[in-house]
């Protein structure tokens, strides 16, 4: 049976199944000491029933198995050289189309074909209360890297994680074991430091954080290491030696949007709240929606932007929303005073390199 399981996640498009025996999460403790610390930062939904997300047995009555998958995304070189003028970054997921469209209509049909062999299923794809990298690595599917961040030999750090919860009692795989060794780059590469300790992860000083999740003003103390990224952050995933090993991904889905990738930074400032949901449409970038954008996007500007992009920041200064005028006058501040130190160049103060890979 569980030779069929995995030959229908390979009909199905995912790169790698593997099994984990349902039980209490590995590190379920850990989990509730990080919630209790207040790490989560404003991920409010992190807190709610903690026994649930510990116990995969406490979602699905009867639960024996969690099938755990994992999809490539790798979608290739950013879009930008190094230095480009107007150039930024956005996080490789989110380059096209949302991940969680696609995949769950997968795990729709992976739940079919579990039923024709009796089982009963819940699905997720981060979107349910599951420890998913704890089963992942139980199952053998990848470890979790110092930096939080699941880690397969393959694929590298550029993969989604999926999982089905079942009342089949399938036997589960051996687990791979922790291959970071001595390595530290992913801890050494973030920019906030937002990564503690290894495998401690301080949500509110990490970039994808600041720029995703948070719904308030961009701390001052952290807008210069955000640099030029106006979505989530890959740099401790471009950090690890193991992607060496990363192909790009099958999926087209995921290659870069050229409706996106054509824009410059100051373009951005001209989207109207209709314009910005037709250019992100089916895009993970869309649910932060604009006024949050545009504060990533002044935030950018503000770090890498020449008196060139002043204009566009003085007509954002002057938006009614305070999130995106506020980041709007700080980007104008930060850009005057290079230009009255004569500090302006290809790669502005407090700007950060654009990774070329």
């Amino acid at each position: 049976m569980e030779d069929q399981i995995k030959q229908w996640a390979r009909e199905l498009g995912f790169d790698d199944c593997r099994i984990a025996p349902a039980k209490v999460a590995t590190h379920a403790d850990v989990f509730r000491d990080w919630i209790a610390e207040g790490r989560q930062g404003e991920m409010a939904w992190m807190e709610r029933h903690p026994e649930r997300r510990c116990d995969p047995r406490e979602v699905l009555a009867g639960c024996k198995s969690v099938i755990c998958l994992a999809l490539n995304y790798y979608p290739g070189r950013s879009p930008f050289s190094e230095g480009d003028e107007g150039g930024y970054r956005i996080a490789r997921y989110a380059w096209n189309e949302d991940y969680h469209d696609l995949i769950e209509k997968r795990l729709r049909e992976f739940d079919l074909k579990l039923q024709t062999l009796g089982g009963v299923q819940r699905f997720y794809v981060d979107t349910g209360p599951v420890l998913e990298r704890d089963f992942a690595s139980d199952a053998g599917l990848g470890w979790n890297g110092k930096s939080t961040v699941q880690i397969h030999r393959h694929l590298g750090t550029w993969f989604f994680l999926a999982e089905l919860l079942t009342t089949l009692e399938l036997a589960p795989d051996t687990p791979f074991g922790d291959h970071c060794g001595k390595c530290t780059a992913c801890i050494t590469a973030c920019p906030t430091q937002a990564i503690t300790a290894p495998r401690r992860l301080d949500a509110r000083r990490c970039i994808s954080y600041l720029t995703i999740e948070h719904k308030g003003a961009i701390p001052v103390e952290f807008r210069k290491a955000i640099g030029d990224r106006i979505y989530g952050c890959d740099d401790c995933l471009d950090a690890c030696p193991w992607n060496r090993f990363a192909v790009e991904s099958r999926e087209m889905s995921f290659q870069a949007r050229k409706a996106v990738f054509s824009h410059r930074l100051r373009d951005f400032l001209d989207l109207d709240d209709a314009g910005f949901r037709v250019l992100f449409a089916k895009s993970p970038v869309k649910r932060i929606k604009r006024a949050r954008f545009l504060r990533n996007v002044c935030v950018a500007l503000g770090n890498t932007g020449t008196v060139a992009d002043l204009a566009a920041l003085e007509s954002a200064a002057a938006e009614a929303d305070p999130l995106v005028s506020e980041h709007a006058r700080w980007a104008i501040e930060e850009i005057s005073q290079r230009v009255a130190q004569g500090s302006l160049s290809s790669n502005p103060a407090g700007a950060q390199p654009r990774a070329s890979s």
